[in-house]
């Protein structure tokens, strides 16, 4: 039986074929350090490592690709900037459809005196258009969101946030997990003061890869949350004030990242707009297929916009069985990949009215076809009538 696979959004696979070549040639052909060894061998990966950057800050409208900071994933990245830039005192606006990677930073913050604000969203999962001024408060600092959810693809007005923050004196922090590699993201155009990226997903780079994009004079109005060696000023036991060695201690994970350039070369030559079509076009169809099974009142579709206000993630809910049955049949019986559950962000579903049982999340990517959402249609119309 052949698998297909719709969880896209957990991460893309399969990565385009030059993405596992890459990491296989620097294990096997290099393995040099950067920033440490004097030899050829360690220069050709530093201009490797150099051009990812450069590759990162054009595709996120950076100020500059030393802005651009290397950590292991997103959730280590939403970490640095959180607990490196908020202070006792400080309140945060963030949406109700937030990811764990920034809800529990901001639970554990608490306990150091930073407050925070669930600004509301609709049934739709979108951020209510008055809703951040009348969160507002006097020691406002940050507004923190994501672009869209990894529930139900809904996408969030994250320039009209960046017009709020900008009018306001606050600084503007985006999780862009589900958007990077798919939608146009400007850090200029819209404000973004800090984007926190994932490599693994939309950029189709290996896990174990991501960072964030730093607007100019952001560096130093965040402390650093490690600190070691960094190759650089070796003399000196402070940390580099300059980037990006302030935030880049330690071992980096070059094949990871040199993997990740390979991602990045494939984006720029396939082009966004082409992606984001394809998945529109994918999720689009998976929509209307499930009609007739909402309408027969045997599952629910989370969010159920067919716009192109979402990304390439479809959630349902499963009425007449249990949902980890349900799934687990998609697989076992037609091999279909899906996840089902809370998906790391029980706001978002408290905000969808799926909480606490979830759902399961059908997510589409650059690599998936027409057929396969067709046979992922009929798998789920089987699953449902055999109830």
């Amino acid at each position: 039986m052949e698998k297909i696979y719709l969880d896209n959004a957990a991460t893309t696979f399969p990565k385009p074929p030059a993405v596992a070549q890459a990491v296989y040639r620097y294990m096997t052909g290099s393995g040099a350090n950067i920033n440490r060894g004097c030899y050829d061998a360690a220069y050709a990966v530093e201009e490797q490592v150099l051009e990812t950057r450069q590759l990162l800050c054009e595709l996120f409208r950076g100020p500059d690709c030393r802005n651009v900071i290397f950590t292991k994933n997103i959730t280590e990245s939403l970490n640095v900037l959180l607990k490196g830039f908020l202070r006792p005192g400080d309140h945060v606006l963030t949406s109700s459809m937030e990811h764990n990677a920034v809800m529990r930073p901001l639970v554990q913050l608490e306990q150091e005196g930073v407050t925070f604000t669930r600004v509301p969203c609709d049934g739709q999962g979108r951020l209510e258009a008055d809703a951040l001024e009348r969160c507002l408060r006097p020691n406002t600092r940050l507004v923190v969101m994501t672009h869209a959810s990894n529930v139900c693809g809904t996408i969030q007005p994250i320039a009209q946030a960046g017009e709020f923050c900008h009018t306001h004196g606050l600084r503007l922090f985006v999780d862009s997990a589900q958007t990077a590699g798919v939608l146009d993201i400007d850090m200029a155009a819209a404000r973004i003061d800090a984007l926190a990226f994932t490599g693994h997903k939309g950029l189709m780079g290996p896990q174990g890869t991501g960072g964030f994009v730093l607007a100019e004079g952001m560096s130093a109005e965040l402390e650093p949350l490690l600190s070691g060696g960094t190759g650089s000023l070796s003399h000196t036991e402070e940390i580099p004030g300059f980037l990006p060695d302030r935030f880049e201690p330690g071992t980096m994970n070059l094949p990871g990242i040199l993997g990740l350039r390979q991602g990045l070369l494939f984006l720029r030559e396939t082009g966004l707009d082409a992606i984001r079509r394809h998945e529109h076009t994918l999720a689009r169809r998976f929509r209307e297929g499930l009609r007739s099974l909402e309408e027969a009142g045997l599952l629910r579709v989370l969010a159920g916009r067919t716009d192109t206000e979402q990304v390439g993630v479809v959630s349902v809910q499963t009425l007449q069985k249990e949902l980890s049955q349900a799934a687990f049949e998609l697989d076992d019986h037609f091999g279909i990949q899906t996840r089902v559950g809370l998906h790391c962000a029980p706001a978002a579903h408290k905000t969808l009215g799926s909480y606490p049982t979830g759902s399961i999340r059908f997510s589409f990517g650059w690599y998936n076809t027409q057929e396969q959402v067709d046979l992922a249609l009929s798998a789920l119309t089987e699953v449902c009538h055999g109830a």
